[in-house]
């Protein structure tokens, strides 16, 4: 029996120390590190978006180029009779 309630004694402590390693990593973590963690995040955010947004002009870009050195027949083609308004 005396096995027994020293295993009972020994299972609250065992919770308490639980309990205080249970701390988020924002409370472990002193201010300084989080506001340079927060920067980081931001930058990295901001360069992911310049990032797209230059992907997008670029296709842009190329999409103009195209339709600039498209040949007569092609554009004929593919606009046809539909583009003019001098047809009756």
């Amino acid at each position: 029996m005396a096995k027994k309630k020293k295993q009972q004694r020994q299972q609250p402590a065992q919770q308490q120390s639980a309990k205080s390693e249970a701390l988020t990593l924002k409370d472990q973590l002193n201010g300084d590190v989080l506001e340079k963690l927060k920067l980081a995040k931001k930058d990295l955010v901001a360069k992911e978006q310049a990032a797209q947004d230059e992907r997008e002009a670029k296709l842009a870009f190329e999409r103009k180029q195209r339709e600039k050195n498209k040949s007569f027949a092609e554009l004929l083609n593919e606009y046809g009779d539909k583009g003019s308004k001098f047809n009756s």
